[in-house]
């Protein structure tokens, strides 16, 4: 079965740190651009963070930039997302997308949440 589970969310408090997991099965991570996503409740999806395949560059959003790492281990084939001095509005459900070509798969959200 081919599916992508996002884990690792969970309640922390303000400058706690989480390590998000999107762990792939039935199919291999190693061509496939990741990306983390989230959603906050009342607002649209924000892309977070992506790691590309083939030298494995990221991107991060402004609002990440400097607190959140993305890696990646293909012998896991599994994707990681770091997330230091976490703040309240990081609060969100977190998602996962690998994309490769027309291909792409989402993992289910996995929650977190920051308390000041």
């Amino acid at each position: 079965q081919v599916q992508l589970v996002a884990s690792g969310g969970g309640s922390v408090q303000s400058g706690g740190s989480l390590r998000l997991s999107c762990a792939a099965s039935g199919f291999t991570l190693d061509y496939y651009a990741i990306g983390w996503f989230r959603r906050a409740p009342g607002k649209e999806r924000e892309g977070v963070s992506c790691i590309v395949s083939n030298d494995g560059s990221t991107l991060s959003a402004d609002s990440v930039q400097g607190r959140f790492t993305t890696s990646r281990d293909n012998h896991e084939n599994a994707v990681y997302l770091q997330m230091n001095s976490l703040k309240p509005e990081d609060t969100a459900s977190y998602y996962c997308n690998a994309l490769w070509g027309a291909s792409t798969y989402w993992g289910q959200g996995t929650q977190v949440t920051v308390s000041s």
